[in-house]
Formats: structure tokens, sequence, C-alpha cells
């Protein structure tokens, strides 16, 4: 392979993660302007991104340090400092002192998470792995962008936008919203510094026939996802981010009544 070509199969990956920067930072804008449906969306468009530099580096077989470490600013940026933009923008500016310092745990709980994995890359080289320790930091800021889009379901005017004029609607339409947030940042920050595993689609080979069926059902979702997008984004991201707690949990019941159970 000619230097040239090959450097340009590293750099596509690196296009990808730049994507994903690109629109964690419009999101951004989009949070401080005050349009929240905008700046949500385009969170959903650095997740998707950020899930096709990864799987595109792996398939070209480019995976290398500077992509692990340029992968991790961009996700700081977009699922660390754009849903805590948005959410302060939202909800948490309401609370003073305790909402800012809640915004701030949330980034730098993204920082931690991000800086552990990439040690753990660092001294195992960069594999693929079937779990993720923590909660990953784009499934935290999906859960929270889920809330957003979710404004539509409620909102008077169909496709109606949630923007600050918007907010006393969702105030009035959504109250349990202002009452959970604050206390769903602090649960997803403290997931993601947690030790529970999370599993990963990383290993995926498609080429096998259980992996075929898993293809199939990710084109179902897709579709899903196409037609009722507020709806399923919530549902995916919310039972993606209480599975690993759950299977955590039980794997500890399990241990428990087994203990129980030899001790009689």
């Amino acid at each position: 392979m000619s230097g040239g070509l090959k450097r340009g199969i590293y750099i596509i990956p690196s296009l990808f993660t730049c994507g994903n920067m690109t629109f964690g930072y419009l999101s951004i804008i989009s949070s401080i302007n005050g349009t929240f449906t905008k700046a949500a969306w385009f969170l959903m468009l650095a997740i998707a991104f950020d899930v096709m530099d990864g799987r595109i580096a792996r398939i070209t077989k480019t995976t290398s340090e500077f992509g692990v470490q340029f992968d991790s600013l961009s996700d700081l940026i977009s699922f660390g400092l754009a849903p805590s933009v948005m959410m302060y923008q939202l909800v948490l500016n309401t609370m003073d002192k305790v909402g800012l310092a809640i915004a701030v745990l949330f980034i730098l709980c993204s920082a931690f998470r991000l800086a552990r994995f990439n040690v753990k890359a660092k001294n195992n080289g960069v594999v693929r792995r079937n779990s993720f320790i923590g909660l990953p930091t784009p499934a935290s800021a999906g859960v929270l962008v889920s809330f957003v889009l979710s404004y539509e379901l409620f909102a008077a005017d169909p496709g109606q936008s949630l923007t600050f004029k918007t907010i006393p609607i969702l105030m009035k339409n959504m109250p349990v919203f202002f009452k959970t947030m604050p206390i769903a940042m602090l649960f997803l920050s403290l997931l993601m510094v947690s030790n529970i595993p999370y599993i990963s689609f990383k290993k995926i080979d498609f080429s096998k026939p259980k992996a075929f069926r898993f293809l199939i059902l990710m084109i179902v979702v897709i579709w899903l996802m196409i037609t009722f997008p507020q709806n399923i984004i919530f549902i995916l991201f919310t039972l993606y981010s209480i599975s690993g707690l759950f299977n955590y949990v039980m794997k500890y019941w399990r241990i428990y009544i087994k203990g129980r159970n030899d001790g009689n």
C-alpha cells in the first residue's frame, strides 16, 4: 500500500471524529442561543458520527493512539460539555450555585471517565472489548438529549421546538422534567465514574449467524427511530443506562443467594 493511500485511510476515521466535535460545538452554540431542540439533534448527530469513526477505524484497521486521544477530546466536548451547557441553560440555572455545581460535576465525571478509558487502552493496547467500565459518555448525553426531544410529544403545536420562549409550556406540560433532571444528571455522573460494566457492541462480527440477527434487529430499531424518533430515542438510552446497574445488582444478588444456600 502506498504511503499516500495509507495516510488517506488513516484520515477517514479522524474526519468523522471532526464531525463529532463540530456537531458538539454547534450544540453548545444552539443551547446558548436557547434553541434546545436544535441543540439536542446536533448531539444526536455527534453520537452517530462517534459510532461511525470507531467502526470505520476497526474495519480499516487504522486504530491508533492518536485516534484514541482525539476521539476522547471530541467526546469531552460533545458528550460532556455540550449536554451540561444545554441542561444548565434549560433547567439548572434556576437552582443558582447548586445547579452550577451539578453542571460542573457532569463535565468532571465525563473527563474522568474518558481519561480512565484512555489509560486502560494504553496499558492494554488499543483493543476491542466486550464491555465498558462505567456508563459511556455518549449514552449519558443521549439520556439527557432524549428528555429534551420528548418535549415535542407534549407541545401544544405539532413540531414545536423547545426554546427560551417555550420553556413555560414545558414547565406546565412536563413539570416532572424540572424536578427529575438535576437528580438524573447526578445519577448519570455517578454511573460514568462507577465500576459497573456496560455492554459494548464493538466486537460484533457480522459474518456470524447471531451477529446477522443482531444486524436485522438494528435495522428494525433504526426504522423505529426514524418513524417514532422521540419515543425510541428515550427508550433506548434510558434502558441502556439502567441495564448495567440492573445486571450489576442481579449479579451480586445471585452471589448473595448462593452464599446463603451454601451456608445452609
